[in-house]
């Protein structure tokens, strides 16, 4: 849907344009926790939710942080977005949002480690429930939903086994059964537009691709000014009472690096597809959306941006968790990344996911999923010659037993 209208989502980026206090071409940083009143009655009134364009306290927002929110909401084509501390500071408030006790969600069983503990561990402590699913059987899927079910959610592109989610065939089913479709986009910002697609909600970690540098955490949710508005009251709102704010001055620097996302997701997504069709021809075990041998190949070209790719994430299998654990030190020591968490970064970050960021998800679902102890996942850097990078990594593959 997205492709035949040639939606583009970097181009709505560019068309924002906001001036400085003093004409500054950046706009400036409000550097205040607190904002002043000319009048009691609007203090009051804004307390009241009733005064729009006012500021009143920077954990309920600050202009730093509705300019970022304002390029976030326009890369993803919603009205408007809210801004937090972190990924989880932006999911977990808006599950919450939409839930209360003896409620229940229907989730994919592949995200990332943190939403899984959040929703397996510790939605149980408030009588929140959940259904894990396999998100590429819409069957299943709409199987599982109860009378008591009030939130579908799935990540785009998941972590770390990068299934795709069918979000058109995902938002029919929500619709037809009036539960709101929440995705999380983390792993393929402007590559897929959600909210295009039929998504109600559309989440990020910004901490990854979007700012890009490894060097802040930041979380945003897209939706609604409805939804936004909700939860930034004051009396009710998950984001605004449960304090996970991002402050202005990450949010004026995410701002700046994310005018750059569009480039660098398409060198990460060239990176991406130039390695994971050398590995799989080396005979290794890969996943990768843009391959062929992808399950979800053809979905992912259909609802993706082309001109964006299919993203920087790809893994392989090593074998062994010993494998790869020396595959990853050995490329560290060469040079050619860094065995560290996260993703996004310009150089590439390798990681075991089933011994770190997945290391929530116990055994047992781990292995019913498919999550092998030997699976590493890379998040492809902004490499200039992508193949020196290849030959590199293949010397260190044949070194330690891989290939």
């Amino acid at each position: 849907m997205a492709n035949k209208k040639n939606f583009k989502p970097a181009n709505n980026i560019q068309d924002l344009q906001y001036f400085g206090e003093f004409g500054g071409v950046n706009p400036s940083i409000s550097d205040s926790s607190t904002y002043t009143f000319l009048s009691a009655k609007t203090m009051f009134d804004t307390f009241e939710g009733n005064a729009d364009g006012c500021y009143l306290y920077s954990r309920h927002s600050t202009p730093s942080n509705l300019y970022l929110g304002e390029a976030l909401a326009a890369m993803e084509g919603t009205e408007t977005a809210n801004v937090a501390a972190s990924g989880m500071g932006a999911i977990t408030p808006t599950l919450l949002q939409f839930c209360e006790a003896g409620d229940h969600i229907v989730s994919s069983r592949t995200i990332y480690g943190g939403t899984y503990a959040f929703l397996k561990n510790f939605a149980p402590r408030l009588n929140i429930q959940t259904s894990f699913v396999d998100i590429t059987k819409l069957d299943v899927v709409e199987a599982a939903i109860t009378p008591d079910t009030k939130v579908l959610f799935c990540e785009c592109v998941s972590n770390p086994l990068l299934e795709i989610a069918d979000i058109e065939g995902l938002a029919k089913i929500a619709k037809k059964h009036d539960i709101p479709l929440l995705v999380d986009n983390t792993f393929s910002p402007l590559s897929i537009s959600p909210a295009k697609l039929g998504a109600d909600v559309v989440m990020h970690s910004l901490t990854k691709f979007i700012n890009g540098a490894s060097d802040t955490m930041g979380g945003v949710v897209c939706g609604s000014q409805e939804l936004i508005d909700t939860l930034r009251n004051v009396n009710d709102g998950a984001c605004m009472l449960l304090g996970a704010s991002m402050d202005s001055l990450r949010a004026a620097s995410i701002l700046k690096n994310l005018r750059t996302l569009h480039i660098r997701m398409q060198q990460h997504s060239k990176n991406g597809l130039f390695l994971a069709q050398k590995f799989e021809a080396n005979g290794l075990r890969t996943v990768y959306p843009g391959l062929a041998s992808h399950p979800g190949h053809e979905l992912m070209k259909k609802q993706m941006n082309q001109q964006y790719g299919f993203g920087g994430m790809l893994t392989i299998d090593a074998g062994s968790l010993d494998k790869a654990n020396e595959l990853m030190e050995l490329m560290q020591e060469r040079n050619l990344g860094y065995l560290a968490v996260s993703l996004g970064f310009y150089k590439t970050l390798f990681s075991a996911p089933g011994s770190s960021t997945s290391s929530e998800i116990p055994e047992d679902e781990q292995v019913e999923m498919g999550l092998t102890d030997g699976l590493i996942r890379f998040s492809i850097g902004l490499d200039a010659d992508i193949e020196r990078t290849y030959a590199m990594m293949r010397e260190c593959m044949i070194e330690v037993g891989v290939l």
